[in-house]
This record gives structure tokens, C-alpha cells and sequence, in this order.
């Protein structure tokens, strides 16, 4: 197994007020060179119920559907050892910098996309920022327990200002 460096960068705007962190792009994201690529995962189903969209089919599309948002998306993890997409697989991490947004954006709040990204924010990335991050529910279909409905449901929490 080798170290696999983040293929891409984040996506965000100066409006940027809330920051989505996942934890290491998947294989079908690292092939398409963009968060959330692979078809099961219902992270743009639950972004586009939320802000009653149309569900994005093209990375312009879904790069829209963030930045006319007020959103930004990026990772907590900038290189690991990983087999295949296999979160439970992960080790060797290295920590993204999360100042390339911090510092150049007005995000009050940070939401992590399942508990491996938040532990990894935790672990790695808060004692450097001293922010809080909140766990939401996995959009991976491997979190077969959570329906779509329920998925919509917690993450409607990053609708709310402060």
C-alpha cells in the first residue's frame, strides 16, 4: 500500500459561511477530481432537498449548488494510507490545513461529514484552529442505516444562523 496525497483542492468563496469537511476523497472522487463521486453517495441529494434544488449532474453544477450556498467543501484528511475508499482502512494521516479557508472566508460554523472526518478534526486539525466541529450522519452509503429522509432531516442543522 502507498500514501495517497489529496488530489484536489477545496471549493470555496470569499461568501463562504459554513465549511463541510469530509474525510479522504473516494476512489470514484479521486477519479472524477471532486468531492462526493460516487453515484451512491447521497450527499448531493440531501445538499439539493435542503436548498430545494434540482440534484446536480456535472461538477459546474454541483460547484454552483456550494458556492451560491455559502458553502465550502474540503476534507479533514490531506494524505493517508488507504485502501481502496475503505474509511476503517485509513492510516499514516496527515492533517489538511484548514487556514487556505479559515483565513479567507467569514465560516461561522463547521460540520463533518461522519464520524471519521470529525475524529480526524478533532484529533488533528481543532487544537489548531480552537473551533468547534459538528458530526453529522455519513452521506456514504456504507451508513446503510440511515435513510435519505433521516440524512435531510439531521443535516437541515446547517441551514440554521447563529
Amino acid at each position: 500500500m502507498e500514501r495517497i496525497d489529496h488530489p484536489f483542492g477545496p471549493l470555496f468563496s470569499g461568501n463562504s459561511r459554513v465549511l463541510i469537511l469530509g474525510s479522504f476523497p473516494s476512489v470514484k472522487s479521486r477519479e472524477q477530481q471532486f468531492f462526493y463521486g460516487h453515484p451512491q453517495n447521497r450527499f448531493w441529494k440531501v445538499l439539493a432537498a435542503l436548498y430545494h434544488q434540482e440534484i446536480p449532474a456535472t461538477v459546474e453544477q454541483k460547484k454552483e449548488l456550494i458556492l451560491a450556498n455559502g458553502l465550502a467543501l474540503w476534507d479533514s484528511i490531506g494524505s493517508c494510507v488507504i485502501t481502496g475508499s475503505s474509511d476503517a482502512s485509513i492510516r499514516e494521516v496527515r492533517a489538511n490545513d484548514l487556514s487556505i479557508i479559515l483565513d479567507h472566508t467569514p465560516i461561522r460554523k463547521i460540520f463533518c461529514n461522519g464520524k471519521t472526518s470529525w475524529q480526524m478534526y478533532e484529533k488533528r486539525i481543532r487544537p489548531a484552529t480552537g473551533r468547534e466541529a459538528v458530526c453529522l450522519p455519513s452521506t456514504s452509503p456504507a451508513n446503510a442505516q440511515w435513510s435519505l429522509e433521516k440524512l435531510i432531516e439531521a443535516w437541515a442543522v446547517i441551514l440554521e444562523e447563529d
